[in-house]
């Protein structure tokens, strides 16, 4: 083991002190790939095919875009020359988004694009410390740096070979790769919730303003009201003149794309608000996003500001639940985006949204009721963002601090 007090993590497990070894990934274990295999051979069905873009997406933990295969009797004698891998391995991605990993975990038959795909077979190092030391800083910044200097970088056989890899005791290892584990199927698992309460929002929705499901107290027919009717609403200015003057004061300047947002990255002083046709919003009116590439968004104003006229901002009646209007709006923004932008970016008018119908009850208290369980959904949904994102800010310090 290197003496190197350079190689010792910043974060270390109760009983470990000694300097980590350094050395490339071609002396540890075999850096290959696998016999080709020709387009014409694929299937829809069979043993999976994985190319660097399938790679990506499960790292990603998004679904697998049109996967591929090969027949099992093209696995087998193919495999017969490559080789089969095994859990341990490492499939790392040498084209387009280089050097994101894929750790094989099970014994099940799997085949890969080669030469857009580098196969390391580990026999050596802990699986899920390997996998996690190649997510690091240190090898990653290697990849990068010498990927070459042409518009597509690429990530070779070769180059994995050379790469540098700094590793303890293989009892550490295992106690990291477990930790960092345990954190990430924590992170799996949260994206998980977050996206069955989106189901479950969406759903609810639906069912709801389509009257499918009443609660049981109410059973009286809903009514049109155009929006202008139960809302008032307005738009602001740009602030004109001389920049400096009217930016850099206390006042938000809410601009479109800033609707969901809490903070700003412009502001207003009072002197460029008085002189200038912007318009100040409270806490909780309804934002509605009318030009750029964020139009048809909606959301409730976080701070008290101003707005120029790329944003409607609405305040409804009394006699109508905020709510309720809020999420018949989003609810409608795919409708009103494909109606009035073709599907693409745009801008649309104050005019037009103010015009649309809204179906509604007229009991105040049944809106309330609606609004108040779709608001508690989306509160929850919020929890468990911001716990992802706590998770998310914890493995990147773990992953600075447990490894070289």
């Amino acid at each position: 083991m290197s003496k190197d007090a350079k190689n010792v993590p910043a974060l270390r497990f109760k009983g470990y002190s000694d300097a980590w070894e350094k050395r490339k990934l071609g002396e540890l274990m075999k850096v290959t790939s696998v016999k080709r295999v020709h387009q014409s051979d694929w299937r829809q069905e069979g043993v999976p095919f994985l190319r660097a873009r399938d790679i990506v997406a499960i790292n990603k933990n998004q679904k697998v875009k049109e996967p591929i295969y090969i027949s099992r009797d093209l696995y087998e004698r193919y495999s017969e020359q490559s080789g089969r891998v095994t859990p341990g391995d490492l499939l790392v991605t040498g084209v387009g988004s280089i050097g994101i990993p894929f750790l094989i975990k099970t014994e099940s038959p799997i085949y890969f694009k080669d030469g857009n795909i580098i196969w390391f077979q580990n026999r050596t190092l802990d699986p899920a410390f390997f996998y996690f030391q190649f997510t690091g800083n240190s090898i990653q910044t290697y990849i990068l740096s010498t990927s070459g200097k042409g518009t597509v970088g690429t990530f070779t056989i070769a180059t994995g070979k050379q790469t540098p890899i700094v590793f303890p005791k293989k009892t550490e290892q295992k106690l990291i790769g477990s930790t960092m584990s345990d954190l990430d199927n924590l992170i799996a698992a949260t994206q998980n919730k977050i996206d069955a309460l989106e189901q479950v929002k969406e759903t609810l929705s639906k069912n709801l303003f389509d009257q499918l499901w009443r609660f049981k107290e109410y059973s009286t027919s809903w009514k049109e009201n155009k929006l202008k009717d139960i809302v008032s609403a307005y738009s602001g200015g740009t602030p004109s003149a001389n920049i400096r003057t009217y930016y850099g004061g206390h006042i938000p300047f809410i601009r479109s794309a800033e609707i969901h947002s809490s903070t700003t990255a412009l502001t207003l002083t009072q002197e460029g608000l008085k002189n200038s046709s912007a318009k100040l919003v409270k806490t909780g009116d309804i934002l509605y996003a009318l030009y750029g590439a964020n139009s048809g968004d909606v959301d409730r104003s976080k701070i008290n500001g101003a707005i120029n006229q790329a944003i409607l901002a609405m305040r409804p009646s009394k006699e109508n639940d905020s709510n309720f209007i809020l999420f018949q709006l989003m609810r409608m923004k795919n409708k009103i985006v494909s109606t009035y932008l073709q599907g693409g970016q745009g801008n649309l008018s104050g005019r037009i949204i103010l015009a649309l119908n809204l179906d509604m009850p007229e009991s105040t208290s049944e809106q309330r009721t609606i609004g108040r369980s779709l608001q508690l959904l989306c509160e929850l949904i919020s929890i468990n963002q911001s716990k992802y994102s706590q998770l998310e800010s914890l493995k990147k310090s773990l992953l600075q601090n447990l490894f070289v």
